[in-house]
């Protein structure tokens, strides 16, 4: 039996995940345990986590691994430096005692913070203790890593692979084929040309955090027009057939400065960069627009070029660029692949899950039996039978986070005197559709957390898709963020052909499709003429709270084999109300990494106009709660995102 643990740290969203002989036990990102947002300090939390849901220390590990080479990406930093240089310095000088101090010395590090995971202080201290890290150390290349988290938990037996971010050691994309326990990388496109470094430009641009808001510019998209597309294509960005790009860096600043563009971007764009929390005008629609369809012409193009150099009639994708999923969807719809499957933490988090599972099948050589080889995934409905087709990959629904006991939230509510009332597990789901029904918002907290970035019905805030108000109110009362930004609908998988133009699954919110033509309203002239942010509060279909302006929705599609309970919930709100979709988003507020623990959702439910809190079996009416006080502005606790 070997036991490996993957880390991933230093960068941003670090993350632990511990594999026990190829099968994934647990994975968490440590922001949800420090509830600092995209925390790139060593996961010590983390790996504390995954060692207990192993019931093992650290001395019982058989292998660690890094998901990339720190001496190869100093080597980039270093040569980028001297290729612009004197230009740069101010990095230069930002970055380098990082370097000198901690990163360069990685082993020692990583036994250090090991020894911390395991309660103690550091290494040193866990050899006066008696204990011995005895196992062996190990660095993964960062887009090996990334590919070896969208393969191996695939339920594809062979697949071609795409891995598509900002920028790892030196690659940007990469492109390569599985097949069983194998994973070949052919190709790669390196620093400083990167599809996702030129859309975190126009994140940096637009008025949103890097490497945090670039969902947002994929949300403002279609409130805007193409204006720009072109612009970029002839100044910036070259792509080419193959997929690739060529940038023309006059216009960015990120090879050699501490901002992503520069004057000369400022110049053909009319202007210098939005101020974060300004006011969005449709300029920053329309530069958002125009960015999402070169990075979707692009990720089009890669496909098609992935699809002639491999043969291969499935695909398999990681990377941050990867959680675009108005891309993803059309990859679906329009590239040559028959079967798509994204690695659900498709960031720099699930490099931890693919260094472990790297270990395990590359490095010790060991089979993998895929879902689909063992009969548990099969492409597409039987032509003679209307039952849905088997679903299974290795990700667990990726439900791989702590989950606190009914008796530990129990006493949780009881220690703070907290109202609540249990229910048996079988009355629960019918209590909970009630509340939708009558267009209550409702935290879910159940199960085991997510692993992503998506939250996906164990760690969600939920309501009635068919409310015409639920998308504001969520936004304004709730989630305290921009207005424009779109809620994604969960939906039975059985149903989801009737209600979305999709008839796949998409069991972890990477695809996006439209509201099918009969459940659509029809729109007045008037309506129809909008522009802009004007778009927003018009009602576009039976499902308005989940509708986006371009009739687009980003899909859970939700089995009862994978998740039970939240099933049941989604059933019983249809068999009330004879829709089988609700609004399903993170529980959380702005600025803030999803909940973990039953205290982190009582300080969210209360810190929001949510109506009802569920912690398992416990369900909390805000009406009945003690008053909420804290000593300082919440608001202040969390940064922009």
């Amino acid at each position: 039996m070997s036991t490996i643990l993957g880390i991933s740290a230093f960068y941003h969203d670090s993350a632990a995940c511990l594999v026990r002989d190829g099968e994934i036990i647990a994975a968490a990102q440590e922001e949800r345990f420090t509830r600092i947002k995209h925390d790139y300090s060593f996961p010590v939390h983390a790996a504390r986590y995954c060692l207990k849901e192993a019931a093992i220390t650290a001395e019982q590990l058989d292998y660690v691994g890094f998901y990339d080479k720190p001496l190869l990406k100093f080597d980039r930093l270093l040569e980028t430096y001297l290729d612009y240089a004197p230009a740069g310095f101010r990095s230069f000088l930002k970055s380098m005692p990082l370097w000198m101090k901690e990163k360069l010395w990685m082993p020692d590090l990583i036994r250090t913070e090991m020894a911390k995971a395991d309660g103690i202080a550091d290494e040193r201290a866990a050899k006066k203790a008696g204990k011995k890290f005895e196992w062996k150390l190990l660095f993964g290349d960062h887009h090996e890593s990334h590919a070896a988290s969208a393969f191996y938990p695939s339920p594809f037996e062979e697949a071609a692979i795409l891995t598509i971010d900002g920028v790892g050691e030196w690659a940007t994309s990469s492109i390569g084929i599985g097949k069983g326990n194998e994973i070949t990388l052919l190709k790669e496109l390196r620093f400083p040309d990167s599809l996702g470094l030129l859309y975190s430009a126009f994140t940096y641009y637009t008025g949103f955090k890097v490497n945090s808001g670039e969902y947002k510019v994929m949300g403002l998209a279609p409130y805007g027009e193409p204006k720009y597309a072109t612009l970029i294509k002839d100044k910036l960005a070259e792509v080419r057939d193959d997929g690739s790009i060529r940038m023309n860096h006059e216009y960015f600043s990120y090879s050699q400065g501490l901002r992503m563009t520069n004057r000369a971007f400022d110049k053909i764009f009319g202007g210098p960069p939005r101020r974060p929390e300004s006011k969005i005008t449709q300029r920053e629609m329309d530069l958002a627009r125009s960015i999402q369809v070169i990075t979707e012409e692009a990720m089009l193009k890669m496909a098609g070029f992935v699809y002639r150099e491999t043969g291969m009639k499935r695909l398999c994708m990681a990377g941050g660029v990867a959680l675009n999923c108005v891309a993803n969807g059309r990859l679906l719809r329009e590239s040559p692949f028959e079967d798509i499957w994204i690695q659900p933490a498709a960031g720099d988090a699930g490099g931890a899950l693919g260094i472990a599972l790297a270990v395990w099948h590359r490095y010790l050589e060991k089979p993998r039996v895929s879902a689909e080889q063992a009969g548990t995934w099969r492409s597409g409905r039987d032509e003679n039978s209307n039952d849905l087709p088997p679903y299974a990959d290795g990700m667990k629904g990726s439900y791989l986070g702590p989950q606190s006991s009914v008796a530990e939230i129990e006493e949780f509510l009881q220690s703070g005197n907290l109202p609540y009332k249990k229910y048996s597990r079988e009355q629960l789901p019918e209590v909970v559709a009630q509340f939708l029904a009558d267009e209550k918002i409702v935290g879910l907290h159940q199960g085991r957390m997510e692993f992503g970035p998506r939250a996906l019905g164990a760690r969600s805030i939920i309501g009635d898709a068919r409310s015409a108000e639920m998308q504001s109110a969520m936004n304004l009362k709730i989630k305290y963020r921009e207005s424009f930004r779109p809620f994604a609908p969960s939906v039975l998988r059985e149903h989801v052909a009737e209600w979305f133009e999709l008839d796949y699954d998409s069991p972890y919110m990477m695809l996006v499709a439209d509201v099918v033509a009969s459940r659509r309203r029809k729109m007045s002239e008037e309506e129809k003429g909008l522009f802009g942010i004007s778009k927003l509060n018009i009602k576009r279909s039976e499902i308005p709270a989940v509708t986006h302006v371009d009739y687009s929705a980003r899909i859970q599609t939700v089995r009862r084999e994978t998740n039970p309970l939240y099933w049941e919930i989604i059933e019983a709100f249809r068999q009330k109300t004879g829709c089988p979709v609700i609004v399903n988003t993170s529980f959380n507020v702005r600025g803030e990494p999803i909940v973990c623990m039953p205290e982190d959702s009582y300080r969210c439910f209360m810190r929001t106009e949510m109506d009802y809190l569920v912690l398992e079996t416990c369900v909390l009416d805000k009406k009945d709660q003690p008053k909420f006080a804290e000593k300082t502005d919440w608001k202040s606790e969390f940064g922009l995102d």
